[in-house]
């Protein structure tokens, strides 16, 4: 299959693209620095210019049958008024302009849109969350809901389309786990505020193999929790992480000093959601790394 992918620089995008390749498919990527992604990426990846913002032309996805949608501004970031645009524009700019020229293209069949599990909201006191459940009512809700909005269009015009709901993703080059390592190695690993509230989290290897999953199932469509079947409380996740290290971890981060540092972006770590992959599943997709143990032995062993 000749595979279209955006975000392919990204902490994602050139595992994605190696798995890709290794399974055959021809791969074309979509960057603001065509030059510069490419050298990131194997030999054989072809590529063209795509901002987020201006019009796409339809000859970018010429030939193309899949598209794997990753691109947009980070999330874990002071949330300013500025950054809370840049995060909204992104996300959900980008997913309309890449729909409209996916529908003029004419070629696509099937289409993987990153979301997020930020679509559930917070503050659900535990609450087990699958694809059935409703939305929540804060930013990043709204920013998801925007944003899986804009992937439907393709879902509307013939396009089968997966929105993956992804969690937090682990290993150790980027993301939440390379920001906390330096700390727990330390001996001075904590968990966030009262340590109940859940972390949805999904080894990155697990990530591309359920990416690549849902490109090739065609009978998988609509919204699908990427996130591993064991989520755990930070309090655990945080023990787990220290024993792991064989470092101590038993100290706590007040919720007020977090706050003080990222605003209202701490919510995302304060708050977190229990999100169980039940489509997966029931599609057939096995885990690699369905236990944190597991997952982070796997991706700390020297």
């Amino acid at each position: 299959m000749r595979v279209t992918c955006t975000g392919a620089t990204g902490f994602l995008g050139p595992g994605l693209v190696q798995g890709l390749l290794e399974a055959g498919h021809t791969v074309h990527v979509l960057s603001r620095n065509v030059e510069h992604a490419l050298g990131r990426l194997p030999a054989g990846v072809t590529g063209s210019y795509f901002d987020g913002s201006t019009p796409l032309s339809p000859d970018a996805l010429a030939g193309a049958e899949g598209v794997v949608h990753l691109a947009g501004e980070p999330v874990d970031q002071r949330w300013t008024h500025e950054a809370k645009h840049r995060i909204h524009l992104s996300r959900v700019e980008g997913t309309r302009v890449l729909v409209e020229a996916m529908k003029q293209a004419g070629s696509v069949r099937h289409f993987v849109c990153a979301s997020a599990v930020g679509f559930y909201g917070g503050a659900r006191a535990g609450q087990t969350l699958t694809e059935e459940d409703p939305p929540g009512d804060d930013f990043l809700a709204h920013v998801c809901q925007d944003w899986e909005a804009q992937a439907l269009r393709a879902e509307e015009a013939g396009i089968r389309t997966v929105r993956l709901r992804i969690g937090v993703v682990l290993h150790p080059a980027g993301g939440v786990l390379h920001r906390m390592l330096p700390v727990f190695r330390m001996g001075a690993g904590a968990k966030v505020g009262n340590g109940q509230q859940y972390v949805s989290w999904v080894h990155r290897e697990d990530l591309f193999q359920l990416m690549r999953f849902a490109l090739e199932h065609t009978a998988m469509s609509g919204p699908v929790n990427a996130t591993s079947p064991e989520p755990v409380t930070n309090a655990t996740f945080a023990h787990m992480l220290g024993a792991v290290l064989e470092r101590p971890a038993a100290l706590s981060v007040p919720g007020v000093v977090l706050k003080a540092r990222f605003g209202e972006m701490a919510r995302v770590a304060l708050e977190g959601q229990r999100v169980m992959p039940r489509r997966a599943l029931e599609a057939g997709f096995q885990f690699r790394y369905p236990d944190l143990t597991g997952a982070l032995r796997d991706l700390l062993s020297p």
